[in-house]
């Protein structure tokens, strides 16, 4: 098996690479995740400063009643109540503060599927669905097990402005991965529609192929 992903899927692949090491034949990851308590304290948190006035809005979203609850758990509530237009308009919401973080380096680089609400609300979902949970791993354990990945062809590829994911998590697994490569773009942040992005995809893809 041979595993291409981004973002959350990063975590679901390394987590299986890291299980299954001889069914895996070569990784590609592009926004390196793992899930990790720190980086979802940093994407619904520690960004805010950097965001003022998108993370108002975000928070004034909100009802009053779940306004004291952390980002996460106040939006999975509303992403699952039984209205749908609650659960439509929740998704929008989440979205504009990912989408801050994005046009930031991409001014052009929300994926065209943004525009479909059903799949705001579905892609909102499963992100507070695993977020509150930590993705059901234990805290740090991908980058701890990293070892295991030894011998499994790998590329890590990042956008240097990923505001999202901040690249430090790609470096971090990059250092205890024995023979994985780092690429890193300059111009790009977290959005696969980024051309840069699509791209190193594409080139990566390519070279593994016929493995």
């Amino acid at each position: 098996m041979d595993h291409l992903r981004k973002f959350l899927g990063s975590t679901l692949a390394l987590a299986y690479a890291q299980s299954h090491p001889d069914h895996v034949g070569c990784i590609v990851i592009a926004g390196v995740t793992t899930t990790r308590r720190s980086e979802i304290d940093w994407l619904y948190r520690g960004m805010a400063p950097l965001f003022p006035e998108e993370w108002y809005h975000f928070g004034e979203a909100l009802p009053p009643e779940l306004r004291e609850l952390d980002r996460v758990n106040a939006y999975h509530q509303l992403l699952n109540d039984p209205d749908e237009q609650v659960r439509l308009k929740a998704a929008r919401d989440w979205h504009e503060w990912e989408a801050a973080t994005i046009l930031l380096a991409d001014p052009a680089g929300l994926p065209r599927r943004w525009s479909d609400p059903r799949y705001l609300l579905t892609r909102a979902r499963i992100a507070t669905h695993y977020f509150r949970e930590g993705a059901w791993l234990e805290d740090g354990i991908l980058l701890k097990n990293a070892g295991r990945l030894a011998g499994i062809p790998g590329i890590l590829i990042h956008g240097r402005w990923d505001m999202e994911a901040p690249l430090v998590t790609a470096w971090e697994l990059a250092r205890v991965w024995p023979g994985v490569e780092l690429v890193v773009l300059p111009k790009a942040a977290h959005s696969t529609a980024n051309a840069d992005i699509a791209a190193a995809i594409v080139a990566a893809t390519n070279r593994f192929r016929d493995l």
